[in-house]
């Protein structure tokens, strides 16, 4: 996707497309519309034509680590990708770029072993439960009723003050990316069977490639990612939501800016 072409005269529009992400707190995106109006740069590890970052090589491309915010997350991320998913298009690689200590991304059929009390994969579905009720799932699930109740995550504001919770620790948190046509072969995998699934239902995607025929409420990677950290802040962990991971969207939403703008201009919004 070439960012360049529309930049000259997005310069000069009033903001009139709208802008579902605007009430994040978020890193200026100066260095962003400075990188941009560069325009595409070669990868200094493969060579390739990239803006911003390079999506083969996990890199910033034209902006340096100073430049761009680096958020630090509750819980690990693993994302298993689709190996027909085209890396221009998927938003994995902001979170690995902007989380770096804390995102890992797997190209199918590989998939890491994952113990199924501890782990989860968000992904719609019959048996899906929500954030909310996935605390009381994970419990039924690792702790024995005879044993006593699982203390509060470490770290935890209440788990600090000695408060127990019926949340057990979760090591990681499992998203697949793909197309929606794609997603079956890997969430049918044996590997990802027995894991608790978690659907954000109540979540509406506003990304500029979403899919027709598909629900509004099938997210982009990297809108899964983050609604489900927020969900998990609040209704998990139990504290106030002040834009921790608002950053997570730092790439997604200027590029949604960008993108809806040049739609405006062009008469197809």
């Amino acid at each position: 996707m070439s960012l360049n072409s529309p930049v000259r005269r997005l310069k000069n529009m009033a903001g009139s497309a709208k802008q579902p992400l605007q009430s994040l707190k978020l890193a200026s995106h100066e260095v962003l519309e400075q990188a941009q109006q560069k325009g595409r740069l070669k990868c200094a590890k493969c060579g390739g034509s990239r803006m911003f970052f390079c999506y083969t090589c996990c890199s910033l491309v034209g902006v340096g680590p100073q430049d761009v915010p680096r958020v630090k997350l509750p819980v690990k991320i693993d994302i298993i990708k689709h190996p027909n998913e085209t890396d221009g298009k998927s938003t994995a690689i902001h979170a690995k770029i902007l989380a770096p200590d804390d995102v890992n991304i797997y190209t199918y059929p590989c998939i890491p072993e994952y113990d199924q009390d501890k782990v989860i994969l968000v992904f719609p579905g019959p048996k899906a439960v929500t954030v909310q009720n996935m605390i009381q799932s994970l419990t039924e699930r690792a702790q024995d009723p005879s044993e006593p109740r699982r203390k509060r995550f470490r770290g935890s504001k209440e788990g600090a003050e000695g408060k127990e919770s019926n949340a057990p620790p979760i090591q990681k948190v499992v998203f697949i990316d793909s197309t929606w046509n794609q997603t079956n072969k890997i969430s049918t995998d044996e590997r990802l069977q027995d894991l608790l699934q978690v659907e954000l239902k109540t979540r509406k995607t506003c990304f500029w490639r979403h899919q027709k025929g598909k629900p509004d409420t099938y997210l982009s990677t990297i809108e899964a990612i983050y609604y489900f950290l927020k969900d998990f802040h609040e209704l998990c962990l139990e504290r106030v939501y002040t834009g921790e991971y608002d950053n997570v969207l730092f790439f997604y939403s200027y590029l949604h800016t960008v993108i809806n703008k040049a739609k405006t201009a062009a008469g197809r919004k």
